[in-house]
């Protein structure tokens, strides 16, 4: 029986690609979208609308760094018109002093910080970006002085998982409502810095012990979510909640995606909104429909009882791994590709045995996308 068909809850909306950190963890696509490709404020504006008029209840402003955009405000204050909750998703870095109070004044309902390191000199040596790490605290302190809920996000990778107490720490010290311990998915640019991203085994087992006792203690106190790794995994994730189940995401030029990667499957055509109304692509776009529901299961996922719980896990990584987006997630347990995984681990262990340490990262620069892709 096909279930039917509900109206999204929530979006992500990537306003800009543009970002003044070069993490080398960043998901976003190996080619960027220029400023004069993004959306205008009246297109914006109009999605939105239609988003609402769709029955999102939710949507994340994102980006790159979202806070350049200039009419910032005006889709906040849009979004709250019309009863929509916001999270602004922020590198918190270059925010021009009394803007995050406009932000909280436009009706922002929620603001997100990330930090690439615990400590002063990770997060300035992860982002390339001196001076960083006090430009995100003086943002925190901003955002609670303004009355806005935080949330601190930490990417966790090799080079910051043994700081995982002290993020714990740090958000603590902020006044932050939650926590979100993620571990690097590798997709995009951090795919290409996998080698020199990746934990080693007894760090992530370590990580899920501290993580488990704080959840303990500070129940009531602050919320951690736990966003676990997926090659070190026996079940795979549910994708954005399942496949254009409940969620989408729109890049800066107004495409529309199930998921955040969901452009690296070729096969694959997506539409973008002004040519079609944003209802219309939800509801009809082929693309939307290839991995809805369960009727495109193969085997084992068909007749598996966790099938309506992850989904079928992600395409884009069954697509990385094994070669077909149809493929049982390789996360899985039950894959034939599961022993993939824990080859991949290995393989990127005996290259960083190789490597230059922390030199071997390949930053986010403007121009190096041809020699990576």
């Amino acid at each position: 029986m096909t279930e039917p068909l509900l109206p999204p809850i929530g979006m992500l909306a990537e306003l800009t690609h543009r970002c003044p950190l070069q993490c080398p963890y960043c998901s976003n696509p190996l080619e960027l979208l220029k400023a004069n490709r993004e959306l205008d404020t009246r297109t914006w504006l109009d999605l939105f609308s239609q988003a609402a008029d769709l029955g999102v209840l939710q949507v994340h402003l994102s980006g790159g760094e979202p806070t350049l955009r200039r009419d910032l405000e005006q889709l906040i204050a849009a979004l709250s018109s019309r009863g929509i909750y916001t999270n602004l998703i922020t590198a918190g870095v270059g925010i021009a002093e009394g803007r995050i109070e406009a932000f909280a004044e436009a009706g922002l309902d929620h603001l997100q910080l990330s930090f690439q390191g615990a400590r002063q000199p990770t997060t300035d040596r992860v982002a390339n970006h001196s001076g960083s790490h006090e430009k995100k605290l003086k943002t925190a302190h901003r955002a609670r002085a303004a009355g806005l809920p935080l949330t601190i996000n930490a990417p966790i990778h090799r080079h910051n998982i043994e700081e995982v107490p002290e993020f714990i720490d740090l958000a603590l010290s902020l006044g932050a409502d939650r926590l979100e311990i993620a571990n690097v998915q590798y997709a995009g640019w951090a795919l290409a810095n996998r080698d020199m991203l990746m934990p080693e085994c007894g760090a992530i087992d370590r990580q899920a012990d501290i993580v488990a006792a704080a959840r303990e203690r500070l129940a009531g106190i602050m919320n951690i979510d736990f966003v676990t790794p997926d090659y070190f995994a026996t079940y795979p994730k549910p994708c954005m909640g399942g496949w254009a189940r409940d969620a989408l995401v729109v890049t800066p030029d107004g495409t529309v995606l199930p998921c955040h990667a969901a452009q690296t499957i070729p096969s694959l055509r997506f539409e973008r909104f002004g040519a079609k109304p944003l209802a219309d692509i939800w509801a009809a776009s082929p693309a939307f429909n290839a991995f809805r529901g369960t009727e495109w299961m193969q085997e084992p996922c068909r007749s598996c009882e966790r099938r309506e719980i992850d989904w079928g896990g992600c395409r884009c990584q069954a697509l990385a791994i094994v070669g077909d987006a149809a493929a049982t997630d390789p996360v899985c347990i039950k894959s034939e590709a599961h022993a993939r995984m824990a080859a991949l681990v290995d393989e990127t262990r005996r290259n960083v045995a190789n490597a230059a340490g922390d030199e071997g990262f390949i930053y986010r620069r403007i121009g190096i996308v041809n020699d990576i892709a």
